[in-house]
């Protein structure tokens, strides 16, 4: 589904690490959401793309991005409500913590959260999951 105009949305990992393998429409849409309004992240994400990196330099620009982010921390809300979400979807749906804990983090935002890992995200109840690109 291609969105025209970004709206405030939690951004899932998968599209952070599209923009840094040089996909050109994850660099759109990255930079239509710095001009919009900034980034939203999950500290499980900034996590997630530390995790990755190889080597300083990577590092390095992790952390530089980061800065230009609004990266949202866990709760006890959200954890709470992640724990939910993984007792009715890890059997059923193989659903993995990190997932959980970003979607729970979009829920309790009161934000659909941006994906092109629909599938991963498509059965819990009340989330708004947008494939942007």
């Amino acid at each position: 589904m291609e969105r025209k105009t970004a709206k405030p949305a939690l951004i899932d990992t998968d599209i952070l690490i599209d923009v840094s393998r040089g996909l050109d429409s994850a660099g759109r849409f990255l930079n239509d959401l710095q001009q919009g309004g900034g980034v939203i992240i999950s500290i499980v994400s900034a996590m997630e793309l530390t995790a990755g990196c190889r080597n300083a330099g990577q590092l390095a620009g992790v952390r530089q991005f980061l800065r230009q982010c609004e990266v949202l921390p866990l709760t006890e809300a959200i954890s709470e409500r992640a724990r939910q979400i993984m007792e009715s979807y890890v059997l059923s749906h193989g659903l993995l913590l990190p997932d959980a804990l970003i979607a729970a983090t979009a829920l309790e935002a009161g934000i659909p959260i941006y994906t092109r890992n629909t599938r991963h995200f498509a059965m819990i109840p009340n989330l708004e999951v947008v494939q942007p690109y």
